[in-house]
């Protein structure tokens, strides 16, 4: 069944008029008729089944039934720290550490960093990804939406993360995620560029005591090493199985 995201409180049992962009989701692209049945969420972990009522030229009306709790959040709260890869990278890392459960994603700039834009370009590539989240969220089931936070320096990141355990992806690490203490639930990922971070970010992470960790003995590009990381922490510590 189509679930549709809206930025407003669901009332249970009302009429309610749905965005332009449902509107143009649900009529323009998929065709739907009076009577049909969707499913609407607000981002409070639950989710309202509803029906069709009107449809207008501009403008789509649903009948809402009942709220239910309907939770699939994983049990770790992940904040992934993404170096800005270039083109549809970013993009892709964005989607599918979505459907993996994380719980907010922080763009980062770092030395290597190959993607330039001014502030404006930034701030619309943000509320870019903040709507592949949505969209994310609308595929995989998620009644929770994942915050995109401002673009910030690699370094101002570090020095305000405030988690329990800190993990640095690191070709040369002596430990793989499995060797993690099962006791953590709340975890910053640091992920870095296609270039890799330098040497003297590994060891500003170190300061801010970050743990570096092994994937493996091959060398993953940044967005595959995104989400196998995310994925084996799933595996290792939340609700993957």
């Amino acid at each position: 069944m189509t679930r549709i995201y809206q930025p407003f409180t669901i009332n249970q049992n009302s009429l309610i008029t749905l965005n332009d962009d449902a509107f143009n989701h649900l009529i323009r692209v998929l065709r739907m008729k009076r009577g049909e049945e969707i499913i609407l969420f607000d981002g409070s972990n639950h989710i309202t089944p509803a029906v069709i009522h009107e449809i207008n030229k501009k403008s789509v009306t649903v009948k809402t039934a009942t709220t239910i709790l309907d939770n699939r959040e994983s049990p770790l709260n992940i904040h992934l720290g993404q170096v800005i890869s270039r083109g549809e990278k970013m993009e892709f890392t964005i989607q599918k550490s979505v459907e993996l459960g994380v719980s907010s994603i922080t763009p980062l700039l770092s030395e290597r960093c190959g993607v330039k834009l001014d502030e404006e370009r930034m701030n619309k590539k943000v509320q870019q990804w903040q709507k592949i989240v949505i969209s994310a969220c609308e595929q995989s089931g998620r009644n929770v939406i994942p915050t995109i936070n401002p673009v910030m320096k690699l370094e101002n990141w570090c020095a305000n993360l405030t988690s329990q355990l800190r993990l640095n992806l690191h070709p040369k690490a002596q430990h793989g995620i499995k060797h993690l203490p099962n006791d953590k639930n709340d975890i910053s990922l640091l992920i870095g560029p296609e270039g890799g971070l330098s040497d003297a970010e590994i060891n500003m992470t170190h300061q801010y005591d970050f743990t570096d960790i092994l994937l493996g003995p091959r060398i993953l590009r940044t967005e595959t090493a995104a989400l196998t990381a995310i994925t084996a922490l799933q595996v290792h510590l939340g609700d993957l199985n």
